[in-house]
């Protein structure tokens, strides 16, 4: 079945780790064999496996923190951010050139791209809808029409830690003065709020100060795995009443209450956890319209931290199965899969 994931960090793989996406799994694993860092040697991503598990479109990410002191890590300066998250989009744009890779900026490319998947044979190209993770690439708020016309139709506001524009995942306190002035040039611009990694207070401040489009690109629930990371369901709710979506994310520790990174083995948590949340939003909408999967795979862990019957990105299409014994139709299913995220950036792009 086709899959749309709306978060992978492809380009921050790519420039930050220094992986050649285009390889085979087993082969990128076996060069990473004995490197330190988490996740090495155990990725799930690459484009042979996402084109095997019929991921045939994603939103993916530009990503580069600026440091505030005791507040946040990164860069030492927006514009070195600004550099790099245009660099990470220059490889977005030299896959596009190179036949590899589809930048979706318009509602009929989604379409017209799906129709391609579903008759095509052979090697087919992967549809990628640009978001950033984080706003500190933009330097000042009205440059995001800058980045309007490089592509870019998706925000989240704050990554880990305090933004230039607003507290995040793991601090407390909203969104500033400069975020509020963001908010407004988004709307303009016609770009997304994507709500993932707000700080509480942060989260209902954007949500009452844009009127544009708002989703969870990769969130799971705070009912189910207690963290602030996590969405209470009066947000959830919040989300569903402006007819957002929310992506399910992949990240053992966001599924489970009892995982601890570092400690907990594999095999506490499995896909079924997933569908999980995936039904914990369902069952606060009463409708399968707001729930969809961000499986956020890529992003700077593995298999160490996955559910145990996970070995690549392609073992998405297990949840089918998994939703099938939760009594999911197929109609409903497929809706999770893709007809949800294709309703809702079919409808924001133009």
């Amino acid at each position: 079945m086709l899959l749309f994931d709306a978060h992978l960090d492809l380009a921050m793989n790519a420039l930050e780790w220094d992986r050649n996406l285009e390889l085979e799994l087993a082969e990128l694993r076996a060069m990473e064999v004995g490197m330190p860092d988490p996740g090495r040697g155990r990725s799930t991503t690459t484009f042979p496996e996402m084109r095997s598990g019929e991921i045939f479109l994603s939103v993916v990410t530009v990503i580069s923190r600026t440091a505030r002191p005791k507040l946040s890590t990164g860069t030492a300066s927006q514009e070195i951010s600004y550099a790099k998250a245009r660099g990470q989009l220059a490889y977005y744009e030299l896959l596009e050139k190179q036949g590899k890779a589809l930048i979706i900026t318009r509602s009929n490319q989604i379409i017209e791209h799906k129709s391609q998947w579903e008759t095509q044979n052979g090697e087919k190209r992967l549809g990628l809808i640009i978001s950033m993770e984080g706003a500190d690439p933009i330097v000042w708020p009205e440059q995001v029409h800058e980045w309007y016309s490089l592509g870019l139709r998706q925000i989240s506001l704050s990554h880990y830690g305090v933004s230039i524009y607003s507290h995040g995942t793991g601090t407390d306190g909203g969104v500033t003065k400069k975020g509020l002035r963001l908010l407004k040039e988004m709307e303009k611009a016609n770009i997304a709020l994507d709500l993932t990694h707000l700080a509480d207070k942060a989260f209902w401040e954007a949500l009452h100060n844009f009127e544009g489009r708002v989703l969870a690109s990769h969130n799971n629930c705070r009912k189910l795995v207690p963290n602030q990371r996590q969405l209470a369901d009066d947000q959830i709710k919040a989300i569903i009443k402006r007819d957002g979506v929310i992506g399910s994310a992949l990240d053992a520790w966001m599924l489970h209450p009892n995982w601890v990174r570092g400690k907990s083995q594999p095999e506490m948590v499995s896909l079924s956890d997933v569908s999980e949340h995936i039904d914990h939003v369902c069952q606060l909408a009463g409708t399968t319209r707001h729930a969809a999967i961000g499986s956020d795979l890529d992003g700077g862990y593995g298999t160490e931290q996955t559910p145990f019957d996970l070995n690549t990105i392609s073992d998405l299409q297990k949840l089918q199965d998994s939703l099938k014994k939760k009594g999911y139709k197929q109609e409903d299913i497929e809706s999770i899969f893709h007809g949800n995220w294709i309703r809702f950036y079919t409808e924001i792009l133009r």
